[in-house]
């Protein structure tokens, strides 16, 4: 039997996982505490999901994989008073329902992620900082250069820019790699000790600072305590790498405001998260990236589009491809 290293405890990771535990012995490797990836949740005397909002599934082998969740509770359908905002005018009003569920994991949007690595072996705190050839197989190293163990193949499931970083130069998709560009997002995250007046649960918003809006306390399973997060457009984050957390903050509280067309900045809670590598643009080509030769792989979402979906997707299409 094979030895599998995957870098990476997201979705598309533990995807990979569970198809390849078939047929091989597989261990993760997680430069955070725990599983989820950006499937994340901040917990505290706020909650927040801090990274993907919501999920939706449109191919069957989604759905198939999401109903025993669904069973469990650990996914819930998220029924949200859902806006669309051009800047600060509302051009679109609808409630999610039935007929197009968006779903969430529940308590928290990491708790998909924490159900599928619960029995796997996945070593969390661990970052890897090189790939290195030792005889036919191939070597980990943290990032002390210290050796993480000897695989037959070996995984990556974690951004692009990072699978350029730590990938041996002989995979043969390292161009295609190098090709893709991930965008950056700031994330900011509110608690209120008495609630603003909202009239939506969600908001999509165009021309703005701000992409998205959400009372993320309005998401089932989830404590009363009014939470609200908004993340920024790609394009402004990416325009504003450089400015400080403070500022950051400051300006995105005040497009808050004006788009909600109230004082926002009276937050008993404020936190703010910078995601580097958040979104992709819909991508052409395979769904996962595998060099049988040098048994190297690369997987994620960045393959196929920024959705939850195609992290899942790109994680099973390794999984029912690799020729171990």
């Amino acid at each position: 039997m094979n030895d599998v290293a995957i870098i990476g405890a997201g979705l598309a990771g533990l995807a990979a996982a569970r198809g390849l535990g078939k047929k091989a012995k597989v261990r993760l490797f997680e430069k955070s505490w725990r599983a989820g990836g950006r499937m994340s949740t901040r917990t505290g005397s706020y909650e927040f999901d801090h990274g993907a909002q919501y999920f939706t599934a449109r191919t069957s082998a989604f759905k198939s994989f999401l109903d025993p969740f669904i069973e469990q509770g650990i996914i819930a359908r998220w029924d949200a008073r859902f806006v669309e905002l051009d800047n600060c005018t509302v051009t679109s009003r609808r409630r999610w329902d039935a007929g197009n569920p968006h779903y969430v994991s529940v308590p928290g949007m990491n708790a998909l992620c924490l159900a599928l690595a619960k029995d796997l072996d996945v070593h969390y705190e661990t970052r890897v900082g090189s790939i290195k050839p030792n005889g036919s197989n191939w070597e980990l190293m943290d990032t002390n250069d210290q050796s993480l163990g000897s695989y037959d193949w070996v995984v990556t499931a974690i951004p692009a820019e990072q699978v350029s970083a730590i990938m041996p130069s002989k995979f043969s998709h390292h161009y295609a790699v190098q090709r893709k560009s991930m965008l950056p997002c700031h994330t900011l995250m509110l608690g209120y000790r008495q609630a603003p007046e909202f009239d939506f649960d969600a908001a999509l918003v165009k021309n703005s600072a701000i992409s998205w809006i959400s009372v993320n306390s309005s998401k089932p399973g989830r404590p009363a305590d009014f939470c609200l997060l908004a993340h920024s457009s790609n394009a402004w984050a990416a325009n504003n790498l450089g400015l400080e957390d403070a500022s950051v903050i400051e300006l995105m509280i005040k497009e808050l405001g004006d788009i909600s067309k109230q004082d926002m900045s009276n937050a008993a809670h404020i936190d703010l998260h910078r995601w580097l590598y958040a979104n992709i643009e819909k991508q052409t080509g395979n769904q996962a990236l595998i060099d049988a030769d040098n048994r190297l792989a690369a997987i994620g979402d960045w393959c196929i589009k920024g959705r939850v979906e195609s992290a899942f997707i790109s994680g099973r299409k390794l999984a029912m491809s690799c020729p171990l």
